[in-house]
């Protein structure tokens, strides 16, 4: 018996598009083809030599949709493709591509779709739905991720390799996984030649005839894909819809969401997107997505009810198109994603004029409709790391003569380009790195942290890596140990975000004191408590988060917080604003000091003393004082917690609360 005689068609059903099996075990192909020739599905049989042709019932087509439902393939193995008289066409709906199996080789002429088995057991697999609020996204590339020797994992470079660093993302803090293109796509491209001078051009080709072109790798994967497959390439076992969800699932359990980045060029229509988008949250339990491309179509997603739990991130987000009447969402899952954060908090980590009130309204920003992804650094342009080590790009490897790439980064290199041996810069950098955490965690909106800055990965300058498949992009982990102390100041200022809700509020602050308990719950302050230069030249500010306002509701008030950010280069003294009778000051964080002082382990409530605070003298501003001195190019946190009694300090220094500020000390 021929393959074609077990094999029996039928007319199909044109949803669902691709591939689907039927309740009574027939297998159905539905594709959207624009032709008047014969058309139909091409299957790759492992017992058949040459394709099967199985032409489609061209009068039961409906629209451009061409279907047809086949008995006999239920169990076997196949891979299929469509064609339209000559032209071979691969599914871009299906589950699986075959043909772009080993990353970085070149593909087989016809990408060839395959399917993946539909008995997943998901088990109790539920949504951690973590409030943006609470959010700590963590942005990586799958294979960069654990591709290095360092990485200390079996399966390095793929989905499994994500699994098992697992336990590191927990200890680090980290609540969302954000993957660059984990879609399928093909990374091999031909490479665009820059414009070279003839002296380049006979070094660079003087060895290769004119017709051979380099492969070029597109390491990133921001180009159109199939996008209803995960990548092959970054599957350790050869089951990549399997190993995807093994993936989602392991996050699941740990509490850890999982954000998918996907790319959609113009020439993507709108209804497609919105396929592709409802298929990974049904198949794959996908809790949230970043939107790439220009006609993204936002309006549309955010109200389809199936996506009310997903977190939708684009460039903007058009509220007055969502909401009605100024209504607020009862799960907030809207947020923009753009460098409104990056180059105002930029500009004044490096101590740029006129910022600083822009600066401000990052830290505040949080608005009720749409939440806001705050980032200092991205998967392109300098790493934290780069961004306080190099003025200007150094982009050569890329092999576009240093002409690719953003030229205005906003970096300072601290007085050397580059690396270098001397301690003073290298204090300095880690200083300024300190600082840009901290302006990410103590912002308001969901901070974004790039994997490899909470250890100090560098990309040698190179701003845009996007074809760097190499030590470039894969983080080394042995940084882990090199720049330990970094890594637990990272920790411990996450750890201290999560802790106390007043400094993640899911609304934006108002600076009012609505509560009528004498103070707003948020004010600046300056040199002076409750009085802040504005003036362009100003570097300087006191912000203070008021207690009470943490979580309205809440049985117990937070700890209330003054973080005082000196961005000049000369210390400044800070008045501090008066706590209530029973309440003072203690420095839980300072960027200036050689040892991060805020330990999570060691916190205790609020009326006890942490074991992490500087010790208490006489004078000790960080202690009772009514002042703070802060150092250049740093930060300075304190929390209010239960004062000391007279007897345990010598006296009462704590003073009567007069609303603004005692006598410097």
């Amino acid at each position: 018996m021929t393959a074609r005689q077990k094999i029996k068609t039928y007319p199909g059903v044109p949803y669902p598009m691709g591939v689907s099996v039927t309740p009574d075990g027939k297998v159905n192909f539905a594709a959207v083809l624009h032709t008047k020739e014969e058309c139909g599905v091409l299957l790759y049989l492992k017992d058949r030599g040459a394709p099967l042709r199985l032409p489609f019932h061209m009068g039961k087509k409906v629209g451009n949709i061409y279907c047809l439902q086949a008995d006999g393939l239920a169990g076997r193995d196949f891979k299929y493709n469509f064609y339209a008289g000559d032209e071979i066409i691969t599914d871009p709906y299906a589950a699986i591509i075959y043909g772009n199996e080993s990353w970085g080789k070149r593909v087989d002429p016809e990408l060839q779709g395959g399917v993946c088995r539909r008995d997943y057991d998901w088990g109790e697999d539920r949504p951690p739905m973590t409030p943006l609020s609470d959010s700590i996204l963590y942005l990586l590339h799958v294979r960069g991720f654990t591709r290095h020797a360092s990485s200390g994992v079996k399966a390095r470079g793929t989905f499994a390799g994500i699994m098992e660093k697992i336990p590191y993302l927990k200890e680090l803090g980290i609540t969302a996984v954000e993957l660059m293109p984990a879609y399928e796509f093909v990374e091999l491209e031909t490479e665009k030649r820059p414009e070279l001078t003839m002296e380049e051009a006979k070094k660079r080709f003087a060895d290769k005839p004119e017709t051979e072109k380099e492969p070029r790798i597109n390491y990133w994967g921001y180009k159109e894909g199939y996008y209803f497959a995960p990548k092959f390439s970054y599957a350790a076992s050869g089951r990549p819809a399997e190993e995807f969800k093994d993936l989602v699932k392991a996050l699941h359990i740990a509490g850890i969401e999982l954000i998918m980045q996907f790319y959609f060029p113009p020439k993507i229509k709108q209804a497609h997107i919105l396929e592709v988008i409802r298929h990974w949250v049904l198949e794959y339990h996908v809790d949230g997505f970043h939107l790439l491309g220009v006609r993204v179509p936002m309006a549309l997603l955010a109200t389809e009810p199936m996506m009310g739990n997903t977190k939708l991130f684009y460039e903007t987000i058009p509220c007055e198109d969502i909401f009605e009447n100024g209504e607020a969402p009862v799960y907030k899952n809207l947020a923009s994603y753009n460098d409104s954060f990056l180059y105002p908090m930029r500009g004044f980590l490096k101590g740029d004029e006129n910022v600083l009130q822009s600066a401000l309204e990052c830290l505040k920003r949080n608005p009720k409709q749409a939440g806001v992804i705050n980032y200092i650094t991205n998967y392109s342009g300098f790493t934290l790391v780069d961004l306080v080590s190099y003025d200007e790009k150094h982009n050569e490897e890329n092999g576009e003569n240093n002409r690719d790439g953003c030229d205005v980064n906003l970096s300072w290199n601290c007085g050397c380009e580059g690396k270098t041996r001397k301690k003073a810069i290298l204090t300095l950098r880690e200083r300024q790195m300190k600082n840009a955490m901290l302006f990410l965690l103590t912002a308001q909106g969901t901070p974004m942290i790039v994997s490899g800055d909470e250890f100090g990965f560098s990309h040698g300058g190179n701003n845009n890596p996007y074809c760097q498949d190499n030590g470039v992009n894969w983080l080394n982990w042995r940084l882990l140990d090199e720049k330990r102390d970094f890594l637990e100041f990272v920790k411990n200022a996450i750890a201290m975000r999560k802790e106390h809700p007043i400094l993640h509020c899911p609304e934006e602050l108002t600076m009012l004191d609505y509560l009528s308990c004498g103070c707003p719950d948020l004010s600046y302050h300056g040199e002076e408590a409750w009085k802040l230069n504005t003036d362009r030249q100003n570097r300087i500010a006191g912000v203070m988060y008021c207690g009470s306002y943490a979580k309205r509701g809440r049985k117990e008030n937070d700890s209330s917080f003054y973080i005082a950010y000196n961005m000049h280069w000369e210390p400044h003294e800070f008045a501090l604003p008066a706590l209530p009778d029973g309440q003072r000051w203690v420095r839980v964080c300072d960027t200036f000091e050689e040892e991060p002082k805020h330990h999570a382990k060691n916190r205790k409530a609020p009326e006890e003393k942490p074991e992490s605070a500087v010790e208490e003298k006489a004078g000790d501003s960080a202690g009772e004082g009514r002042s703070t001195r802060v150092q250049g190019r740093s930060i300075r946190i304190l929390m209010s917690c239960a004062a000391v009694p007279a007897e345990m300090t010598g006296g009462n220094r704590q003073g009567k609360r007069d609303g603004k500020s005692g006598e410097k000390e």
